[in-house]
């Protein structure tokens, strides 16, 4: 690189600007320019100089090759070219917000780290879990990967723990690109580094550390056991704070697990109650029935009508404290409804009923006035939510005519006050 060895010169400056030995380690070399950067900040009233000094020392020692040449040969040789340049032209805010971002104002070295962390995203699983489950309460052991911090570089990604400031974005992680849309008119996109992949952080192939490559997180397996309580809800969230994947200053993420309730062939599931059908035949419908339900718990449930009891088609009947268990009041239960649907009679079945029971009246109509009357057909009618519907539509057809009538409701109103 040189044709002669460059001229030794102060090899000491750097070190007495930080206040710290020349054997000082990584993490002394933080600290001093913390401390003393935060002093002598100018928004803080100190003295510009002395900050960019302490931006230039630091740039230089946190750097294993410029550190080295700047022990061997001093502040000249950087000067001179060797080890990418002596740090002139450093900008000292960057190497400040580097530490505690660009929005400090003051306390913005409190956090024990450095600089201000982020939270990581959570990470969100789908849990399908059965009736049976829900109902009566399991465990499921789930294996997961995720990211987690290399325990030999504790999340630097060099040997060392130093990093340089990546030149693709110049620290910042994000890059602006600009694309031509048309004539007068651009587009600009913010988007994350690839280089760094948004870390903002560059590091020496020589001083990677070996066992994440300098990629700072590891993969690994985990295995979680997972407890459905009694009770739970579709879509209820089952939470791991703090287990989703590690990266270097971000507060870790929770783990989510998502409840979801398949559907079961035979219950059917509203909030804590459980609903159960059942055909019915017309011979138990007017004689009796009984009927053995096997619950979701494997219990034998005995139901059957009291002694002379007619059970009407399309009836519900309710068994109390038999739904679904409360959540975290497993003790308390919803109630079970059986809603009972007629079976259909075959034309031989028709015709034996008929033979026992009273004859149908006769018709008062001759065949010939039967054929001249017309064919109508019937439907089945819910009487109840029938009236609302009437009501509901007349109240809108009385609202209606009032915004028809001259002056709107407002003249009657005007008329019950004289």
């Amino acid at each position: 690189m040189f044709g002669r060895a460059p001229k030794k010169s102060d090899n000491t400056k750097y070190y007495e600007v930080l206040g710290v030995p020349k054997n000082a380690a990584q993490d002394d070399l933080k600290k001093a320019y913390r401390k003393a950067a935060i002093k002598n900040h100018p928004d803080k009233g100190g003295d510009p100089e002395k900050f960019k000094e302490l931006a230039q020392a630091y740039e230089v020692l946190s750097d294993p090759e410029k550190r080295e040449i700047y022990d061997q040969y001093g502040e000249d040789a950087l000067k001179e070219g060797m080890g990418g340049g002596g740090g002139g032209g450093v900008d000292p805010f960057d190497i400040f917000s580097s530490f505690f971002g660009p929005s400090f104002g003051g306390g913005g070295g409190g956090s024990s780290r450095g600089r201000r962390q982020r939270r990581g995203e959570d990470v969100v699983h789908p849990l399908k879990a059965s009736l049976e489950d829900l109902y009566n309460g399991t465990s499921k052991k789930l294996s997961l990967s995720r990211s987690v911090l290399c325990s030999k570089c504790k999340g630097k990604g060099s040997k060392s723990g130093a990093s340089m400031r990546c030149p693709g974005c110049q620290g910042s992680g994000m890059k602006v690109t600009i694309r031509q849309l048309g004539p007068s008119m651009i587009q600009q996109m913010q988007q994350a580094c690839n280089d760094c992949k948004g870390t903002g952080e560059s590091i020496n192939d020589k001083d990677r550390c070996p066992g994440c490559k300098g990629e700072k997180v590891l993969q690994e397996k985990k295995v979680l056991e997972v407890h459905v309580e009694k009770g739970m809800q579709h879509n209820q969230k089952i939470t791991f704070p703090g287990e989703a994947d590690e990266a270097p200053d971000t507060v870790t993420g929770d783990i989510v697990f998502v409840v979801q309730q398949k559907e079961h062939p035979k219950f059917k599931r509203k909030g804590d109650d459980l609903f159960y059908e059942h055909t019915i035949s017309l011979t138990e419908a007017l004689c009796g029935f009984q009927l053995v339900l096997t619950h979701l718990d494997n219990r034998q449930l005995l139901i059957k009508s009291n002694p002379g009891e007619i059970v009407k088609p399309d009836s519900f009947k309710a068994i109390s404290d038999e739904g679904m268990p409360m959540y975290q009041r497993p003790f308390m239960k919803g109630k079970l409804y059986i809603h009972f649907f007629p079976d259909s009679l075959a034309p031989d079945q028709c015709k034996a009923l008929e033979a026992v029971l009273p004859p149908k009246p006769a018709s008062k109509l001759t065949d010939m006035e039967l054929d001249e009357c017309e064919e109508t057909t019937m439907h089945d009618v819910n009487m109840e939510e029938e009236m609302r519907r009437k009501a509901h539509a007349a109240a809108q057809e009385a609202y209606d005519e009032d915004d028809e009538m001259p002056g709107g409701g407002a003249q009657r109103v005007q008329c019950a006050q004289q």
